[in-house]
């Protein structure tokens, strides 16, 4: 792999690649950027559980400051990277590429990074998985649809669900670069593999539905990915992916931490004690004995540790860049850096005492229950609609009419597949937010009633 054909920016949908000039106000990654921060999947992560529901006395992260914030790190971390990159390959500069693009790339796909979990957190991917694998009706639907699209319906994953948002066609869809969309996919390849080499970080989870394979291959053959397999749709990653991975791990390890601390599920000095272990030489006492406030001091030991995180990340890119290229080397940027001891601690004890939490656990039940009921009622609806009029009912008639305008035009669409039903749903329900996804499962249950009063 090399540089200059991993930094394209040619788009999704245009087969003219417009160049770049320096004349222009922002640069294609740039757009990318501004493309995702603007769109209305992105905006609704503002109502989906990062890890704890909106406690009432206190603020803590949705997804949307959580991305935001991975954005920010991410930045940091391609700019840094990327003057060090410009400084080596003089085919960087000579095509006037700067450090900027490579901390708008970072920024762009860690910006876009969640935006295709479903609503109630981690559970939300499971309850999906979990409809069509346990469920009755969904198991129905097995006989409908191949192998493959069998595992990306049974193996739910966000990450696949986002390229699929990023890679929406029409006139609203945000035709992002080559560049970002493959800096964005953390594992380029699809659901359904012999084996898995479980040596590659790249490999553990999927990146892309069945429907979208033909789409990423096109990218992955622009950007000069690398192949792993003649038969499967298997590729190495976009070496920037790794950041983007990095900036996450960064986030959710220290700001889940931070909101743990302020809800008291961890103590301040168990906060105070790992993240100065990251900090290290620079930690000083004195210095924050002066600052007034536990949520003051965290803050600042936060900031303070992201810091030092970032440092350790961007050297050892530059370390491996040479078998980033060559796709040699695929583990976890974070798990290989001098804090990565402290960072595995913080994330023990988080699992004990935060991602384990009572109201963490509530909310995930409740989300299974909810996920399930809509998946059932929407699915087998849609599905009757398309392929057992006889079949549809009144209700499930008034069911399809809650869909989203753009989820009916494409089930209208002459020849679509059992496959594509299923995924139109799957696109609907994993795109509610928790509230919405909340309220409709209350209405069509009849546990509330549009224009009723309670009393």
């Amino acid at each position: 792999m090399n540089w200059l054909q991993l930094l394209s920016y040619q788009r999704t949908g245009e087969k003219e690649v417009k160049p770049q000039n320096e004349s222009q106000l922002r640069s294609a990654f740039e757009v990318d950027y501004d493309r995702i921060i603007f769109s209305h999947p992105f905006r609704r992560l503002q109502d989906k559980t990062q890890v704890f529901p909106m406690p009432e006395h206190d603020f803590v992260h949705t997804r949307l400051t959580h991305s935001l914030e991975v954005s920010s790190v991410g930045r940091s971390l391609g700019k840094s990277v990327g003057e060090r990159l410009i400084e080596k390959h003089s085919d960087l500069s000579a095509s006037h590429f700067t450090a900027f693009d490579f901390g708008a790339i970072v920024a762009a796909a860690a910006l876009a990074h969640d935006i295709g979990n479903p609503p109630f957190g981690h559970s939300g991917e499971d309850a999906i998985s979990d409809f069509f694998i346990n469920n009755k009706k969904g198991q129905s639907f097995q006989d409908k649809v191949h192998e493959k699209e069998w595992s990306d319906l049974t193996n739910f994953e966000g990450n696949a669900q986002g390229f699929r948002i990023l890679n929406r066609r029409g006139p609203h869809g945000l035709k992002l670069t080559f560049a970002s969309l493959a800096a964005f996919t953390k594992y380029p390849r699809e659901s359904l593999i012999e084996t898995v080499d479980k040596e590659r970080k790249s490999q553990k989870k999927y990146g892309f539905f069945q429907s979208e394979q033909a789409i990423f291959a096109e990218l992955a053959k622009t950007n000069g990915l690398q192949k792993l397999s003649e038969n499967e749709a298997i590729w190495c990653r976009h070496p920037l992916a790794f950041l983007v991975e990095a900036a996450d791990d960064i986030c959710y390890n220290i700001i889940d931490f931070e909101d743990g601390c302020r809800l008291g599920l961890v103590t301040f000095d168990q906060t105070r004690d790992l993240l100065s272990e990251i900090i290290g030489d620079r930690y000083d006492e004195e210095k924050l004995d002066k600052i007034i406030g536990h949520d003051e001091k965290i803050a600042v030991l936060r900031a303070m540790a992201i810091g030092k995180l970032v440092n350790e990340v961007s050297d050892l890119f530059m370390e491996q860049e040479s078998y980033l290229l060559e796709g040699s080397f695929d583990k976890a940027l974070t798990a290989e850096i001098p804090s990565s001891i402290a960072l595995k601690k913080i994330e023990k004890l988080s699992i004990q005492k935060i991602y384990r939490c009572e109201q963490v656990m509530e909310r995930e039940a409740a989300g299974f229950r909810v996920i399930d009921s809509l998946l059932e009622i929407f699915s087998v609806a849609a599905f009757n609609k398309v392929f057992s009029p006889n079949q549809f009912s009144g209700k499930e008639r008034s069911i399809v009419r809650l869909l989203p305008e753009e989820y009916s035009y494409v089930m209208d669409q002459p020849g679509i597949s059992a496959y594509e039903v299923l995924l139109v749903i799957t696109d609907f329900i994993s795109g509610l937010t928790d509230s919405h996804a909340l309220s409709i499962y209350r209405k069509i249950n009849g546990i509330s009633v549009p224009g009723s009063k309670a009393y």
